[in-house]
This record gives structure tokens, C-alpha cells and sequence, in this order.
């Protein structure tokens, strides 16, 4: 069995990791696996294993013909049985089925707004349903809205997963004191929602002004992330919060941090929490997505409601005021992420699905 994973770009977000940790996973377990690149590469085709074949198509158009054809042939010509198709790269994996009918398709759906799903457009997204063989939803909620919603008949909720092995070279060095850092891994997407963060770190450090925030994500030079430095600045918290833009070293910041943050409106099942979590950092998160099935409040960690500066600020205040609190729910959510997130026991679950799709 030959599987390629199918995504549209290679920059540091959740969607294009896990492609890359299930191609680099499945590279051990079936006959060859693949990763296919869209449109743009990125921070991430470093991580890719030499042993995982690699193709990038630069597609410039929804209907790229020659992007369309490259993709066709390649699949042909290495024999591959199965596209995984990661997001919205399921259009063009569609295509390729009306052209290669014996194809397989599995449908990736990591919608980010899985907390606002009345908005979500269908239309597409429906007809595309009659073409998929099997579709994987990272919430619990997105799997109930692929079964009620769109025509395949075989649906699973399939959690993300994190690895915890990585030849990542350190390169970020974070500023602040060491041992008060508060680590933010999120792109500056409005969903992230940095602003209330921001609001909330100024009320925590009112009480701890030696503590740090450490903001690191993709900078989509656009209207978003120019009102988040616009109110760090209003908020005078150029002292106490640093932006760091897309890193390569998840590990090594993770490493450097205390506590771990998400202050978003909206999630899936958000890697970031996991990595906190397998990198041994308590975590003050938003109640949104399926982070309940990660953080169980009062034992491995702290959720809040979304959009609230004041529980925000408390619950990272509580971690900074509670050091073996603080100590005891980072080793539980370790415990947690290493038993229900491990690699090993998500690629089970995937091979054992395309295994039944290909007979």
C-alpha cells in the first residue's frame, strides 16, 4: 500500500504538521509514503523524512491544469492507492479521482472555527463527499457535522497527535528571565484571538512584572496582526511581550518556557497543547474545540471562557502564584498526552481505516 499525504502549503500551522508527522510516521509502516506540497513550501519541508518521497506542484489556481496533470501522473506512476487529503486540498484530490477512478480518497477535516460550524460553507464541500472513501474529523463536533452534513457514509473522529522525538536544531533564543516565561505558540490569525491575551498579560503583570510573554506564529502582515502590535504598544508592553514570527524549533522554545498559552475564540483539537503538554509545560487554555478531552479542569490544567481577559489573567496568575500546583498538573497532562496522543496509537488507527479502505 502506497499513501500520499496531500496538503497546500508547508508552513508552520496545525494542519500542514500533522500531513507531515503522518507521512513521516506511515514511512515505516506501508510499502511508501508520500507528501504532496499545493501551492506554497515553507518552514516544514525541513522536517519531512529523507525516506518520504516528495513532490511540490506550485500550483497557481483552483483549476491549475498543469498542476492537475503532474499530480495525476505522479500518483499513477508511483502506484499510489490512497491521497490523504489534508483541508482544502481535497478539491484537487477530487479532480485527480475523475481522472485516476480507482483512487482512494480520505478526507482530513481540521476546520479551525469548529465552534462557529452554522457558518461554514457547504455547497462544495458536499458534492466533493460523494468522492471521499473514508472522512477523518479532528473534534468530536466536526465528526457529528460530517455525518449529519455531507454524503460519505464512513466518518471517525481522529485526534491529532504529537511526536516527541525531534533532530531539530535550536536556533530561537527567548528574552525574559528564565523560569517566568509564558509561551504563546499560535499564527496571527484572528481565531487566536491575541488580543485578549494581551489585555489579560497586562492585568498579570500588575502582580509579576518579571514574567514575560513569548508570542510565536506566522505573521500574515495583514490588518490582524497590526492591531496586535498596535496594542501591545498602547498597553506599553514592548518590555514584557516579544514576537518571534514562524520558528523551526518547537521543541527548543518549549524547552526555554514555564507556562503554556492559548487564548483562542475558536479551535479543533489544537497541536500546540499537546506539544505544551509532551513538553512538560502547564496550561492555561480556552474552553473551546475539544480541549476539554486534553485539560480536565483542576487536574491537568486550567480552561477558561473564551474571549474573557479576567479568567484569562486568573488562570495564568493561579499557575504563577501555585508552584507545585503549577509542577503537579504539567506531569498529569504529560501523562495524559503520552497515553491518548501518542503517535503509536493514532497511526494505528489510521492504517487500520485505509487498510479496510483498499481490501
Amino acid at each position: 500500500m502506497r499513501v500520499l499525504q496531500l496538503i497546500d502549503s508547508l508552513e508552520a500551522g496545525g494542519a500542514e504538521r500533522m500531513a507531515v508527522n503522518i507521512a513521516n510516521a506511515l514511512s515505516g509502516s506501508v510499502d511508501r509514503s508520500y507528501l504532496c506540497a499545493t501551492r506554497h513550501e515553507g518552514l516544514l519541508k525541513g522536517a519531512i523524512r529523507s525516506d518520504v518521497g516528495y513532490l511540490f506542484l506550485n500550483r497557481k489556481s483552483t483549476f491549475d491544469v498543469k498542476a492537475l496533470f503532474k499530480l495525476t501522473r505522479f500518483i499513477k506512476s508511483e502506484r499510489i492507492a490512497i491521497v490523504h487529503a489534508h483541508s482544502t486540498s481535497f478539491f484537487l484530490a477530487c479532480l485527480v479521482k475523475v481522472l485516476h477512478p480507482t483512487l482512494k480518497i480520505v478526507w482530513h477535516d481540521h476546520y479551525g472555527n469548529s465552534d462557529f460550524l452554522e457558518q461554514r460553507p457547504t455547497f462544495i464541500l458536499k458534492i466533493a463527499s460523494l468522492f471521499f472513501s473514508h472522512i477523518y474529523s479532528v473534534t468530536s463536533g466536526l465528526e457529528q457535522w460530517s455525518r449529519s452534513t455531507l454524503k460519505t457514509n464512513s466518518v471517525s473522529y481522529l485526534p491529532n497527535f504529537v511526536v516527541g522525538i525531534s533532530d531539530e536544531v535550536p536556533v530561537t533564543v527567548l528574552r525574559g528571565d528564565a523560569g517566568k516565561r509564558v509561551i504563546c505558540l499560535a499564527n496571527l490569525r484572528p481565531q487566536k484571538d491575541h488580543l485578549t491575551l494581551l489585555r489579560a498579560f497586562k492585568t498579570v503583570l500588575q502582580q509579576h512584572p518579571d514574567w514575560s510573554l513569548h508570542c510565536v506564529g506566522q505573521d500574515f502582515k495583514d490588518a490582524y496582526s497590526q492591531s496586535v502590535y498596535a496594542l501591545a504598544t498602547d498597553l506599553e508592553l514592548d518590555t514584557s511581550v516579544f514576537f518571534y514570527g514562524s520558528c523551526p524549533d518547537t521543541i527548543s522554545i518549549i524547552q526555554q518556557s514555564t507556562l503554556g498559552v492559548l487564548s483562542s475564540k475558536s479551535e479543533g483539537l489544537p497541536l500546540a497543547l499537546l506539544e505544551y503538554g509532551l513538553g512538560g509545560l502547564p496550561v492555561v487554555c480556552t474552553d473551546v474545540g475539544d480541549c476539554h478531552r486534553v485539560i480536565k479542569t483542576s487536574k491537568n490544567g486550567i480552561l477558561v471562557i473564551p474571549q474573557n481577559q479576567q479568567a484569562l489573567a486568573e488562570g495564568l496568575l493561579y499557575y504563577m502564584n501555585h508552584p507545585n500546583e503549577r509542577m503537579q498538573h504539567a506531569d498529569r497532562l504529560y501523562e495524559t498526552i503520552s497515553n491518548q496522543f501518542s503517535e503509536t496509537t493514532i497511526v494505528q488507527q489510521i492504517l487500520q481505516q485505509y487498510y479496510a479502505i483498499v481490501g
